[in-house]
């Protein structure tokens, strides 16, 4: 088992309960990242559905306040209501006897469609043969050690630039398949497209993160080294708050998620 699925494992625990650890591997400066907790409850939902035919389509989660690292949380999911071929849930991640995580899912068979269409994706080319790593080294975070990236869009992260752009390809650094959990951790794994206007890092803490998936996962032909193409981009910071809408590809142009997320930008303190 690769560590991304160690550290997003949950077990029945009876009742509609899931049991899990908050692993100290994705974190963040303010605790665990917000992709990581949304990858373990999807995780819970997925068990708690347990039907191939109905895959993940909508995921929303709303962070109260950070889970504690390193200790054991619940996951306490219910089925709102099983239709002919969609199932909705609600989910809370709890610690302590305290909810840190509320969501809602949406898992559901294929339907028939009046229109098939899809925005082109970005003209950046292939993937390059090889993805960068960050090594291990004082104040680098955990979560950055994770994941290997190219990036490809915007001026770069703190560089002072003049639009809130970000990302390119990304994958695990432990080479896995971009199932649906790997796309929720993905969907808030890149460093928050407004840093391309900073000089300096500052907190930048997830309050609401929804991610559609836009087709059923894995995708075929991806191998678990395949990389995919994730683009985000800000549009308005203002009272403190920044929305940030992203967009997955994989390389053969379908798109496999997006998702958007409100989220505060505090001053460098």
């Amino acid at each position: 088992m690769t560590l991304f699925e160690q550290d997003t494992a949950v077990t029945p625990a009876g009742d509609g309960v899931w049991q899990a650890t908050i692993s100290d591997r994705w974190a963040v400066p303010r605790g665990p990242n917000g992709g990581y907790i949304a990858a373990l409850v999807l995780r819970a939902l997925e068990a708690a559905v347990d039907d191939p035919e109905r895959a993940p389509r909508s995921l929303t989660l709303h962070y109260l306040r950070p889970p504690v690292a390193g200790q054991a949380a619940q996951i306490h999911v219910a089925v709102e209501r099983a239709g002919r071929t969609l199932t909705s849930l609600s989910a809370r991640l709890v610690q302590d006897e305290r909810t840190m995580v509320v969501a809602l899912a949406a898992f559901a068979a294929d339907f028939p469609s009046a229109a098939d269409y899809a925005t082109p994706p970005p003209a950046v080319g292939p993937p390059p043969a090889e993805l960068h790593t960050v090594p291990a080294a004082p104040g680098v975070p955990e979560i950055a050690l994770r994941i290997a990236a190219a990036p490809v869009f915007g001026s770069g992260a703190l560089g002072g630039g003049d639009e809130a752009l970000a990302g390119g390809w990304l994958r695990l650094a432990e080479p896995r398949i971009a199932d649906a959990a790997a796309l929720a951790f993905y969907a808030d794994a890149w460093l928050p497209s407004p840093f391309a206007l900073l000089k300096a890092p500052v907190p930048a803490p997830t309050i609401d993160l929804t991610i559609h998936f836009r087709t059923r996962l894995p995708h075929p032909g991806m191998a678990p080294d395949t990389p995919v193409l994730a683009r985000f981009s800000s549009s308005t910071s203002q009272g403190g708050f920044f929305e940030e809408d992203g967009s997955i590809w994989a390389p053969d142009g379908t798109l496999l998620a997006q998702s958007r997320q409100l989220a505060l930008l505090f001053p460098a303190s």
